[in-house]
């Protein structure tokens, strides 16, 4: 490790070495925020006229432009903000910071994203989508409650396997392989209610990017897709209070200065009462019910001077089930964020994070102390973070940095009571250290040529304390032998592994209007998610790698065509791209995997691909806005011991994805939203035989097959109005109506089939009678009204 001389060292003599050979050069640098409120924008545009480029600003809203002395107009520039144009005579490095004022509402109206109009053609990024929360706050809304991770659906490349199912899918990936941030934090569970809602409160989200392919070298851990979610930092200016009422739950947000200009907060908090609403309906026996689920969000920042900034967020959920007082299960999510922002000079920007995160959830049955069960399972980490970016020019920027995350994996903690006679059915807890280093590099090759290119190295070690298990090979699709068992202390190494990662993108622009990009990025996973239910649920189990378990790894090529019309008032994509996966888990017919101290006999690995086009189509002004997106895609797996070895779909494999979403403002008070959505059933296993035992029916696969049909095609169609409260000049309150149907024509999409027989025992020599019994989560339309209002 260097000490911090020695790192102070090096730091100076790289700046000296790029001094010397660039020459004589000056810097313009400093943030670009806010007017109104102080907050910092992510990717806003510094351009310089003279030179035909500029800078973007970074994840904090630092910007660095360094050129050879002179006399230069700069535009500053944000979409849905007024553009600033200042002439400045730079003859030395310069710190100064923008100030950008919102846009008139007539603008605002037309806002779908907040990049540059045409950031989609002239970056090197692809298959990359950022989310502006005023166009998710549009959409219409289960229950009225806006929610991100439902938006995201409606993107190119990100499905579902139905209502009720948790997380989201990407590109033929499962839903642990996408890493899910919160302020750089990993969320484990990112839904509230099974899937219904998200875990992150609108009021508190300042910025929503989702990464499907082209991913940068600054991300690793996971295969297919990082969503990278970053809270407000707080009002420095003026307090703000936002929130809104609905039919289930409320919210509530306040934001405001600690120190004018240089310190701020933010408090969100939402909470759900449908079994308070419920409670006077319910008989005795379950009075005690809870059906809930509540968050609370908050941030605060700090100043310290031009060159230290300080971070401090954090995030707790939690979903409540009982019934009654002899069943319940509860689950969440805590994370804690410690950031400091230091600039070491006015080229080379850092970040030092520091960060908790722990996902647990808790079963318990029984209502007597003498008869009583009750499980707990967590998944806890502890990482420390670097990041750097050095702006070398307005051609390259240039970051690099590492990680080191501690992981802790209580898989369950276990104790059954019966007449008072306790027994532990308890798992040992595993622990593991994963480390990174990356480079990456964003370089304007010509004027037409633009590249982002880098790489990443990972590292993981298990560790103990605990016990290792060998096993010896069976044959195919059968549970494994166990042949040793090894203890090892604590942190003492059970098995390593070490990866690779190199990612690229590159961007041809054609003419102003039009660029061709292709893309590569290897990824790897340590971590694993094991299920064999037909979504993930909240009580699934997550396990490392280990010296049974292989660490997964991706690679995906990826080539677009990006065309806007009309000023930008159009854009199109279509994207193609093919991902081959290795060491992909799952597990043998029969497996036990709940409680199961030998769990990785049960398992066993394969490979995977997943290819797809993917078309989208905006109209980003006017009244008439949204887009259509389709996609045909393509998910399989191939595993010895399974499906006779023959290549089969995934469970989330969907072949066409079909959706729409538009917005129409008829006025300054009212607006009108509609998504559509049509998609492909998903795959699953039918019994294709069945065996009759004394009056009992057996269903049986006399195939082998997995994932032999499909379930009828999923469809629906959603409807929201919203009506805003005239705004009068002397008064600071904002408030708006929102009325919105969910399944407006009353679809009863199928979520999964099961099948099962009449409970009437057949008389001797008549057949006995089964039926197929279609599962739908939600059966009706449903109809909501809510109240939104700021001040």
């Amino acid at each position: 490790m260097l000490s911090k001389v020695q790192f102070s060292l090096l730091i100076l003599l790289f700046s000296l070495i790029t001094t010397l050979s660039f020459g004589q050069k000056a810097t313009l640098s400093g943030y670009i925020k806010d007017k109104n409120s102080g907050e910092t924008l992510i990717g806003a545009t510094a351009y310089v006229k003279e030179v035909g480029s500029g800078a973007n600003s970074n994840e904090y809203g630092f910007y660095s432009i360094t050129l050879d002395p002179g006399t230069y107009t700069f535009e500053f520039s944000y979409l849905g903000y007024n553009t600033e144009t200042i002439t400045f005579d730079l003859q030395q490095n310069t710190t100064k910071d923008i100030e950008l004022p919102e846009a008139t509402e007539e603008l605002i109206e037309v806002v779908v994203t907040a990049e540059a109009e045409d950031q989609n053609v002239k970056s090197s990024e692809m298959s990359v989508n950022k989310m502006n929360m005023k166009t998710i706050q549009k959409m219409p809304a289960l229950l009225g409650e806006v929610d991100l991770v439902r938006s995201l659906q409606l993107l190119p490349g990100v499905t579902t396997v139905g209502e009720g199912a948790t997380g989201f899918n990407v590109r033929g990936g499962s839903i642990d392989q996408n890493l899910v941030l919160l302020d750089e934090a990993p969320v484990y569970n990112s839904s509230h209610l099974f899937g219904f809602f998200s875990v992150f409160n609108p009021d508190a989200v300042k910025d929503v990017k989702l990464y499907k392919g082209g991913i940068p070298a600054r991300y690793g851990g996971r295969l297919s897709s990082i969503l990278d979610v970053r809270m407000k930092e707080g009002n420095n200016k003026k307090f703000e209070v936002a929130g809104g009422i609905g039919l289930i739950f409320s919210r509530l947000a306040v934001e405001g200065p600690i120190l004018k200009d240089k310190a701020s907060f933010i408090v969100a908090a939402r909470r759900s009462y449908i079994d308070i609403l419920a409670k006077p309906f319910l008989p005795d026996d379950l009075s005690d019910s809870k059906l809930n689920f509540y968050d609370l969000t908050l941030k605060t920042n700090y100043s310290v001077n031009e060159k230290n900034r300080i971070f401090l967020s954090a995030y707790l959920g939690r979903d409540n089930f009982a019934f009654g007082a002899g069943v319940g299960f509860n689950w969440g999510n805590a994370t804690t964020t410690l950031r400091w922002n230091h600039l070491f000079n006015d080229k080379l920007f850092s970040n030092f994070t520091v960060y908790y995160s722990n996902y647990d959830y808790e079963l318990h049955f029984g209502e007597e102390t003498d008869n009583q069960f009750d499980w707990n399972a967590n998944i806890i980490n502890y990482s420390l973070k670097t990041d750097f970016t050095y702006f070398l020019n307005p051609q390259n920027r240039l970051t690099f940095g590492g990680q080191a995350i501690i992981y802790e994996f209580q898989p369950g903690n276990a104790v059954g009571v019966s007449e008072g006679e306790s027994r532990d059915f308890g798992l040992a807890n595993k622990y593991a250290l994963e480390a990174g280093l990356f480079v990456e590099n964003e370089q304007d090759i010509t004027s037409k040529i633009a590249l982002n290119y880098g790489v990443r190295f990972s590292h993981f070690n298990y560790m103990g304390e605990g016990k290792a298990y060998e096993y010896r090979d069976t044959e195919l699709g059968e549970r494994k032998e166990l042949v040793s068992t090894s203890t090892f202390d604590q942190w003492e190494s059970i098995q390593t592994y070490s990866n690779i990662e190199p990612r690229a993108s590159i961007k041809y622009q054609i003419d102003p209007s039009t660029s061709i990009k292709a893309s590569y990025n290897r990824t790897a996973q340590y971590l694993h998610l094991i299920s064999n239910t037909t979504a993930s649920t909240p009580l699934d189990v997550w396990t490392p790698s280990s010296n049974n378990i292989k660490p997964q790894t991706a690679n995906q090529v990826g080539l677009g065509l990006f065309k806007n019309f009309k000023d930008n008032t159009y854009k199109t994509s279509a994207e193609i791209y093919y991902k081959t996966y290795k060491n992909l888990v799952d597990y043998i017919d029969g497996a036990d995997l709940f409680l199961n101290e030998f769990i990785e006999a049960d398992l066993i690995s394969g490979k995977g691909r997943a290819y797809g086009l993917e078309l989208q189509l905006e109209k980003k002004k006017g009244q008439f806005t949204g887009w259509i997106s389709y996609t045909l895609a393509r998910t399989e797996r191939q595993i010895d011991g399974i499906n006779n070895n023959e290549w089969f779909a995934a469970r989330f494999d969907q072949t066409h994805n079909l959706s729409t979403t538009l917005f129409y403002d008829l006025n300054k008070r009212w607006d009108f939203s509609l998504n559509f959505v049509l998609n492909s059933g998903t795959p699953a296993t039918f019994p294709t035989s069945r065996l009759e035992q004394q009056g009992y029916v057996i269903p049986y696969i006399a195939s082998g097959e997995r994932n032999n049909v499909r379930i009828p095609v999923y469809h629906r169609l959603d409807l929201s109005a919203t009506w805003k409260n005239k705004e009068k000049p002397d008064k600071r309150w904002k408030g708006e109506w929102v009325f919105a149907i969910y399944n407006v024509y009353n679809r009863r999409n199928p979520f999964t089939i099961f099948f099962r027989q009449n409970t009437i025992r057949p008389t001797v020599g008549t057949p006995i009678q089964t039926e197929a019994v279609r599962l739908s989560v939600v059966g009706n339309f449903i109809p909501s009204v809510a109240y939104n209002f700021k001040f």
